[in-house]
């Protein structure tokens, strides 16, 4: 199994803000209570797959669902091997959309995982159950802090997960995913409403693209997601994973 069946903190005060609003928006990295393993035999399994993000450090664990309400990460625990990882479901009080598409939730590392090797990914929660398995990728190294810049990683075939650092509240909306190249894979972004508000929050925000025609990348060569429209102007990142 492979890969695919897997700008930015403007000055010191914006960069102590992402560091407390962090603990909130994504799993801290630690070992912490493993959460409950038990399965129910009449759920049918949820059809998971996941990426590597930010050189490791995260993975971004996607599901299919309401394009609006995207599970977040609640207790996360990691040993021999295996990580899983709790979905929580927003509020009830959220208004979900009733569309079925694939959503990333963004997930930090506890510590211990290493991603230069294959990890398996167990996830559980209210309406979920499932798994799959993340090949490792040589030279991803978590060791450092994030630098809070834009990643991205191959889930399944053709599916492309993008993180992204700013505002919780404004999240880049996905317009479309093409092959430009051999080497390119170019993913456009809306732009954001005139009028539309946005919390002053740094956040890890997850985007799922699917690439049409991706057998015609290079396997034997880097692939870089460059990242247009919205906030994005023309940013070139390599994306984790290989064929």
């Amino acid at each position: 199994m492979t890969a695919r069946s897997r700008s930015l903190a403007a000055g010191l005060g914006l960069a102590l803000l992402a560091a407390g609003i962090l603990t909130g928006c994504a799993t801290p990295a630690g070992s912490g209570p493993s959460p409950s393993a038990t399965t129910d035999d009449s759920m049918p399994d949820s059809d998971v797959s996941a990426a590597w993000l930010d050189n490791g450090r995260m993975v971004g664990v996607v599901t299919l669902g309401s394009s609006t309400c995207v599970p977040t990460a609640g207790d996360v625990a990691f040993a021999d091997g295996v990580l899983q990882v709790e979905l929580v479901e927003p509020q009830q009080a959220t208004a979900c959309t009733h569309d079925l598409v694939p959503r990333a939730t963004i997930v930090a590392l506890p510590e211990g995982v290493d991603p230069t090797q294959e990890l398996e990914i167990r996830v559980t929660g209210e309406g979920y159950q499932g798994d799959t398995d993340l090949d490792g990728v040589a030279g991803l190294d978590p060791s450092s802090e994030t630098d809070y810049l834009p990643s991205a990683g191959w889930a399944d075939d053709g599916q492309l997960v993008i993180l992204s650092w700013g505002s919780s509240s404004c999240a880049p909306t996905l317009e479309s995913a093409e092959v430009t190249s051999p080497t390119e894979v170019t993913v456009t972004f809306a732009a954001l409403p005139a009028d539309q508000v946005c919390t002053m929050d740094m956040a890890p925000r997850g985007a799922v693209a699917q690439v049409p025609d991706d057998s015609a990348l290079d396997d034997d060569a880097e692939v870089l997601a460059i990242l247009t429209g919205g906030e994005f102007d023309n940013v070139r990142v390599p994306i984790i994973g290989h064929d």
